[in-house]
């Protein structure tokens, strides 16, 4: 009968409506706002729901044995040493992989990721890194450091590792270069090396490290740092330029000048200048916009033997800042490829492509036809090997172009890049 009625209705004006059926009308409307206010909520979650499970679930550290040994390169005493320091719970991949490419790079230089023991470094969510040498093992050998490089490790205030800051400490000279980068300030601050000594960290972690040390001279708005032998850098991206100050210091303008240019950097000088700009709540606000409004894809890059560390490690840590549903890592025929600068990488994930929307090719001249097949139908993002563009200004410019310059602006800042 109220069906009927209802028909009726459809067809006559609102206010000759007897109030029952008024009533009834509207608590219909209600119903069917409510539910696809339902509907609504829960497509943003679902869509949003990979993305904050992989933000929220941090990837776990290596645990067992491994059978995988290092590559270990050549020592040449007529060379500088530079030791980068790692810890096996988590290293940011990108504070450690460009100075050590860049310093590898120069060929002046005999360049070690160093570690505690030769655990396999986390960097990512199934993705590890071997060390060269453990801390034994450069003691053994009898090594000195001329350069040290602190990259962000996994404690950022002051509870760290005795055995790792006695042993930085120990192999610190007066006439060694130390490098903290990003928020390995806290490491440098740890060790007292830092205490009257200006340093800096990332912007966006700055006041939350600084409150643990308050004996250094803690600074912002510089790309780098420099007190004697003590450099320090702002957040990721800045490992360029921390890295070149220090290679000119070491080898000269000329040495500087040509890497810089081999990697695109986009500054005639090392860039000093730097806005330290922190996420703020509009930042924040893009973010969860993005997660919860835009497509959250699944995205990979296909690890090769051979590929060079800096450009591995700018798409990585750019594009893992964007929250996609996933980012995966394959490597197709091996669980290990070897980089151009003798590093053995281990990748502890499967190669499933279910679902997978685009595939980032740091080495598209090698993506053989036989690669194109297991990857059949799937977008291919081909890096330009001899393009003339920084990556990093090429990662964002992609990223603005795909979820809008709110969010750019969010990954950019996340780098603390200007």
């Amino acid at each position: 009968m109220v069906t009927a009625h209802l028909k009726w209705a459809a067809g006559a004006p609102y206010c000759n409506i007897h109030p029952f059926l008024k009533t009834k009308i509207m608590k219909i409307k209600k119903i069917h706002i409510a539910f696809f206010a339902v509907l609504l909520i829960g497509a943003m979650f679902m869509n949003a729901c990979s993305s904050l499970r992989n933000f929220t679930n941090p990837p776990k550290a290596w645990s067992g044995e491994t059978k995988i040994k290092s590559v270990l390169p050549g020592y040449d005493q007529a060379k500088k040493t530079v030791f980068v320091i790692a810890d096996h719970q988590l290293t940011e991949m990108f504070d450690m992989l460009a100075p050590f490419y860049l310093f590898n790079a120069t060929e002046k230089a005999n360049v070690y990721i160093v570690a505690k023991d030769k655990t396999p470094i986390l960097i990512k969510r199934d993705l590890f890194v071997m060390p060269q040498l453990s801390f034994k093992e450069v003691d053994s050998m009898k090594l000195k450091a001329d350069v040290i490089v602190i990259p962000a490790l996994s404690i950022r205030d002051e509870h760290q590792d005795t055995l790792l800051i006695s042993w930085i400490k120990k192999h610190f000279t007066p006439a060694t270069k130390m490098l903290t980068i990003c928020d390995g300030a806290s490491t440098g601050a740890a060790t007292g090396l830092y205490d009257g000594k200006s340093i800096t960290a990332h912007a966006s972690d700055y006041e939350g490290i600084k409150v643990h040390f308050d004996k250094p001279i803690w600074v912002q708005n510089v790309t780098v740092t420099k007190a004697g032998n003590l450099f320090s850098t702002a957040g990721v991206s800045n490992a360029v330029e921390g890295s070149l100050l220090v290679i000119e210091e070491l080898f000269g303008a000329a040495t500087r000048n040509k890497f810089a240019s081999a990697v695109n950097y986009p500054h005639a000088e090392t860039r000093l200048a730097h806005q330290s700009i922190a996420l703020d709540g509009g930042d924040k606000f893009a973010a969860a916009k993005k997660v919860f409004l835009k497509r959250n894809r699944r995205i990979g890059i296909l690890l090769e033997n051979g590929m060079d560390e800096f450009t591995m490690a700018t798409i990585l840590d750019t594009y893992g800042r964007t929250f996609p549903s996933s980012f995966k890592t394959y490597i197709l025929h091996d669980s290990t490829v070897v980089t151009k600068y003798g590093l053995s990488f281990i990748y502890t994930g499967n190669n499933d492509i279910k679902g997978l929307y685009e595939l980032h090719l740091a080495m598209p001249a090698s993506f053989s036809n036989e690669d194109a097949i297991y990857f059949k139908g799937i977008k291919t993002v081909q890096y330009d090997t001899i393009q003339k563009e920084y990556l990093f200004n090429t990662c964002l410019k992609r990223i603005g172009e795909q979820y809008g310059h709110s969010f750019e602006k969010f990954v950019k800042i996340s780098l603390d890049y200007n």
